[in-house]
């Protein structure tokens, strides 16, 4: 299985200097990151970083940071999302996989989930490889998940932030009817936004035609875990 990336405290502490870097490194104690975000600032630091990131970086990246609890709790929560992203990791290889403070950033490109220049319709290889994250999406149902649909950079802005938005939507309206709950969702189109690639080619415009995820915590997984944390 390829090793999953992870955003450690060090770059944390990196990001909170410069609020430019979203560098990220492998860390094998992934369990220790959330404790680790409660001893130097807890959520401030999660607050400061989701704002930045999801401003000036990468909106789902700074989504899944600005999540942060901190603390036992979050030492916790972690340990959570660490096994979430491993098993989304195996049951979609071809997707990006980063853990993020406490939360998991996932990225489907075009090998996972494709659109088709100016569409929104999800193809059959897109069903297929959705269908493999709902056994996981079921398993941890704890969690809220956002999608951020992307564009390339073909058409005006204003187009393609509509498209975005409904690329998103489409991914959402699929899952939901393959049985999970819609208030676990929320969806933003964010255009050509935060590429990934290139969009001076053919390639590169397809690997920005893509959906990203924030998975973080609800409610009821924070209360659970503060619980846990009070013994």
């Amino acid at each position: 299985m390829r090793k999953i990336t992870v955003l450690s405290l060090s770059s944390l502490l990196v990001l909170v200097s410069f609020f430019t870097s979203c560098d990220s490194v492998k860390n094998a104690n992934n369990t220790q990151k959330g404790a680790g975000i409660g001893v130097v600032a807890g959520g401030l630091i999660g607050g400061i970083l989701g704002n930045n990131l999801g401003h000036g970086g990468n909106a789902a990246l700074g989504a899944a940071i600005g999540a942060a609890v901190g603390g036992g709790t979050g030492a916790l929560i972690g340990n959570k999302m660490d096994k979430q992203a491993r098993e989304i990791d195996q049951a979609l290889p071809g997707a990006s996989v980063e853990r993020v403070g406490e939360g998991i950033h996932l990225t489907l490109n075009e090998n996972s989930v494709r659109f088709d220049t100016n569409k929104s319709t999800l193809t059959a290889q897109a069903k297929a490889n959705l269908d493999k994250l709902v056994p996981v999406f079921n398993e941890y149902g704890d969690t809220d998940i956002q999608i951020f649909g992307y564009t390339d950079n073909t058409g005006k802005p204003e187009y393609n932030l509509t498209l975005s938005g409904q690329r998103a939507a489409s991914v959402q309206a699929y899952l939901v009817a393959k049985g999970l709950k819609a208030s676990r969702f929320k969806t933003s189109g964010l255009g050509i936004a935060d590429p990934i690639a290139t969009n001076d080619t053919p390639e590169g415009r397809a690997q920005n035609r893509r959906v990203e995820f924030s998975i973080t915590a609800n409610d009821k997984m924070v209360n659970d875990a503060k619980a846990q944390a009070g013994k």
